[in-house]
C-alpha cells in the first residue's frame, strides 16, 4: 500500500470530524474505541458511549466550526498522528464566534482505503481512532 500524505490524511479527518460534529454529534461514535479518552475542560472521559454522551450534552444544539489551522505530524511506531486544530466556533443565535483549539492523537489499528462516489476518502471507514487525548474548547459556555 502506498504511503499516504499525513497532511492530506489530517485535513480529510478534520473536515469529516467537524462536519459530523456540526450536523450529527452522535455520528462521531464510529471514530472512537473503548480505550479512547477525551479530556474536556479538565474532565477525563473514556469510552465510546461516555464520549458521545459528553459531546451530545454540550449546552448548544447547533454550531458551525470554521477551521483556521490544521497542523499534524506522524507520531510513534504504530503509524500514529498528532493533529492540532484551531479555529472559530459559531453558535446559532450568537453574534460573535468563539475561539477553539483541539488536539487529536490517533493510532491506526487497521487501514481500509476506498473512495466514495465523490472521490473523497471515507474516514469513518478508513481508520478507527483509538485515542482522542485532548479536546478543549477555549471558551466559556456559561457566558
Amino acid at each position: 500500500m502506498a504511503q499516504m500524505d499525513p497532511d492530506a490524511v489530517a485535513k480529510a479527518f478534520v473536515e469529516h470530524y467537524y462536519s459530523t460534529f456540526d450536523t450529527n454529534r452522535a455520528g462521531l461514535a464510529g471514530l472512537y474505541q473503548e480505550a479512547s479518552m477525551l479530556t474536556f475542560e479538565g474532565q477525563k472521559i473514556q469510552g465510546v458511549q461516555s464520549i458521545v454522551a459528553k459531546l451530545t450534552s454540550l449546552p448548544f444544539q447547533q454550531c458551525k466550526h470554521h477551521i483556521s489551522t490544521v497542523d499534524c505530524q506522524p507520531s510513534g511506531p504504530a503509524s500514529g498522528m498528532l493533529v492540532f486544530v484551531s479555529g472559530n466556533l459559531q453558535l446559532a443565535g450568537e453574534e460573535h464566534a468563539l475561539k477553539f483549539s483541539q488536539v487529536f492523537l490517533s493510532l491506526f489499528l487497521t487501514m481500509y482505503c476506498f473512495f466514495s462516489d465523490s472521490v473523497h476518502l471515507d474516514f469513518l471507514s478508513v481508520y478507527r481512532l483509538i485515542y482522542l487525548l485532548d479536546c478543549r474548547l477555549a471558551c466559556d459556555f456559561d457566558n
